[in-house]
Parts: structure tokens; sequence; C-alpha cells
């Protein structure tokens, strides 16, 4: 769907749906939101989700809704709750809303809303930004958690609701180097990743051979893998573990070998870039429901 039927789609006149009271627990649970959180929930209806992370939480927080009715019960709700300071609302369109400010995203949309956002997602948010949906997936973007609510009273389909949430990843792909301390020698060492959302794939040399990466994982701004190859005719497995930078040049963080009980202090550069792949034009899985309506996407 482009984005021009995206934006129709959201002026649709179809039924507001509200998230109920404890789906909302489990959503703002499952983010783990704080203060300090700024929670963007787009297409916000009555406005409980920010106003609950707020009350509860202490969070800051702005809700994006298209119906202006619902926005100014949002208000008065906000205010009556007494966390008016905390919190804003706006009759505004996703598709422009700002999304750089937010830690945390919340959403209950179409699943072809949710894809379509993707792009923004990974252009705009930072590493780290947690995204929970309730019932609805990003396609083939697979979710990093998944929490089931009952739901006794649910108006469609089974009495339950998914919780899903993502982790915006940092951009690992590309060539990295560096030099690997093993047994008092620092040896070259290359890794190639392939990055498709938040999964990596990898090839590597060490030590002037080939080496195979294994268990490569990325979490925000974290990443993990082992390097398996060999030095002078022995085994060498080497773990690693860092942060990417905020430039995005740079992991440091520390290497062991298994078992050990401390690391030593790694660092690597990124010799080249590349992109992460988000495959922006593939479905949404059997997740959505795809027949669910929402007044407020």
């Amino acid at each position: 769907m482009s984005s021009a039927h995206l934006h129709a789609a959201q002026a649709a006149d179809v039924p507001y749906v509200p998230t109920p009271p404890n789906v909302v627990d489990a959503m703002l649970e499952l983010a783990k939101v704080r203060t300090g959180d700024f929670v963007l929930d787009l297409g916000s209806g009555d406005g409980r989700i920010v106003i609950a992370a707020a009350k509860k939480y202490g969070a800051r927080g702005m809700g994006v809704e298209l119906d202006g009715a619902l926005v100014s019960e949002a208000r008065r709700e906000a205010e009556r709750q007494g966390v008016g300071n905390k919190v804003e609302f706006r009759a505004e369109n996703l598709f422009v809303t700002d999304l750089e400010r937010a830690t945390v995203v919340t959403t209950y949309l179409y699943p072809q809303v949710n894809i379509a956002l993707r792009p923004r997602i990974f252009a705009e948010l930072k590493p780290g930004t947690r995204i929970v949906s309730h019932e609805f997936d990003f396609g083939n973007w697979k979710p990093d958690a998944r929490v089931t609510v009952s739901v006794p009273n649910k108006p469609y389909g089974p009495p339950q609701s998914d919780v899903l949430l993502w982790i915006v990843p940092a951009n690992a792909a590309g060539r990295w180097q560096w030099r690997t301390p093993v047994d008092g020698a620092a040896l070259d060492t290359e890794l190639t990743l392939q990055q498709t959302f938040q999964e990596l794939r990898g090839t590597a040399t060490f030590g002037g051979g080939p080496a195979r990466v294994e268990d490569p994982r990325l979490r925000g701004d974290e990443i993990r893998f082992t390097l398996v190859g060999q030095v002078n005719g022995r085994p060498v497995r080497q773990e690693f573990a860092g942060r990417i930078s905020i430039s995005g040049d740079t992991i440091r963080g520390k290497t062991r070998v298994p078992n050990a009980e401390s690391g030593i202090d790694w660092q690597a550069k990124r010799a080249a870039r590349a992109q992460i792949n988000i495959d922006a034009a593939a479905g949404a899985s059997a997740v959505a429901h795809d027949s669910m309506k929402r007044g407020h996407l």
C-alpha cells in the first residue's frame, strides 16, 4: 500500500477499539517504562496508555490521534488524573508525527500501517528505543519478546491478546577490524556482518586464517558474538561483547575465552559501512488479524 493510500486509510471511518487496562499494563511492563522515558502512542484514542505511563512510572509522553473528540477526552482525563503537566495529545496524522523524541513507541494499528512505519522507525529512532504493539506485528521484523494477556470480553477473536516488543537495533552491518589479544600476541581480525532488522550473520578472518562466526546477537546497541578459528595449529574460541558507539563507527567492550572469570578491553573500528535490510515491502504475518478495524489509525 502506498503512503498516499495509507494517509487516506487513516481518515477512514472505522470503529475505535480501546486497549483493555490489563493490556495497557502489560505493554508498559514489557517496554520497561521508567522515569525519564518519553512514551509516544501512535493512535492514542482516549489517551489511556500515555496517561498510565505518566501516572504509574513518572514518564512523559505524547499521544497522536485523528479523532478530535478523543483528543479532547484524553486531555481532560490527563488533567483529572493529575498528569496534565507530563503529557500532551495532538489531533494529528501519525505519518507526519516527529518520532525522534520517543524512547518508547506504542501502537495498536493495522499491520500494513506498522509495516509502512518501519522505514521511519529505523531512520528516526535511536538504537535501544522500545516498540510495543498490541496484537499486530511489523511483518517479517521478528519481535524480541512477546507475552499473551487474557482478555475475557474481547470484542473479536479469541479471549486473549498478544503484546509484542521490538528493540530498535543499531546498524552493525559492514566490515569491522581490530587486533585480538591471544596468548600475549595481537592478532589481526576482520569481521564482515550482514544485518536484517536485528538479526546478524557474518564471516571473519582471525590470525591470518578464516574463522567461524557463532551466535551473533544484537539488542539495541549491544552486540555479542563468538569467533572460532585456529592460531598456530591449535583451535581458539574467543567471545566478544560490546556497545556500538553513537557515531556507529566503533565498538567498545570486552573479549574473553569461554568460562574465563573476566575479560580484557576490546575495541573495533568500522572500515566499511553497509545498510540494514528492512525489506519494507514484506507483508505481515499470521499474527495480524486483517479484519480488525481501528478508529484512530
